[in-house]
């Protein structure tokens, strides 16, 4: 993926995250009708999260910051380096020696923050959706109200005994 690109997420991301961050923190001082609204702007808080956790980690892999400078020559049984290894996911920077040792150099750190917003951000999609189709108990929720009993049973409001006539 091109570097431009991951910079324009990483901004987009660092952004929408602080913007969910702000609406959850509204949503909670002013809570709405439904938890579920909740849930989903803290989902799309944790993916944004997750999304630019990621993009900086990506940025770590592939210019390199002090990778592959702190590569040794040789590891401290004296194997020397026979190759780098870039991965971009799960994202890792290593360096690999001739008697199959590695040594990384992104923080695991990176890895499980990445994983634990994106895990949090599905886990709470999903609560989202679950708390959204869930029916109120007695059918009181949206757009079932009540009916009134009247006087012939059909619904329909029927004129009071004590109302003048027209006719």
């Amino acid at each position: 993926m091109p570097t431009p690109l991951l910079g324009l997420f990483l901004l987009l991301s660092a952004a929408a995250a602080a913007a969910c961050a702000l609406v959850l923190v509204l949503l909670l001082k002013h809570p709405p009708r439904s938890p579920a609204r909740i849930c989903g702007v803290a989902a799309l808080l944790c993916g944004f999260a997750a999304t630019a956790v990621y993009c900086a980690g990506w940025f770590s892999v592939t210019l390199g910051g002090p990778f592959p400078a702190l590569c040794e020559d040789r590891n401290m049984s004296g194997a020397p380096l026979v190759g780098l290894e870039q991965e971009f996911w799960p994202l890792r920077n290593a360096c690999l020696y001739a008697d199959d040792s590695t040594v990384e150099h992104l923080p695991p750190s990176v890895d499980v923050l990445l994983r634990t917003a994106a895990g949090l951000a599905v886990a709470l999609a999903c609560a989202a959706a679950f708390l959204s189709r869930r029916r109120r108990p007695g059918g009181t929720g949206r757009g079932s109200a009540p009916r009134t009993p009247t006087s012939t049973g059909t619904g329909t409001p029927q004129r009071s005994d004590g109302a003048a006539s027209t006719g």
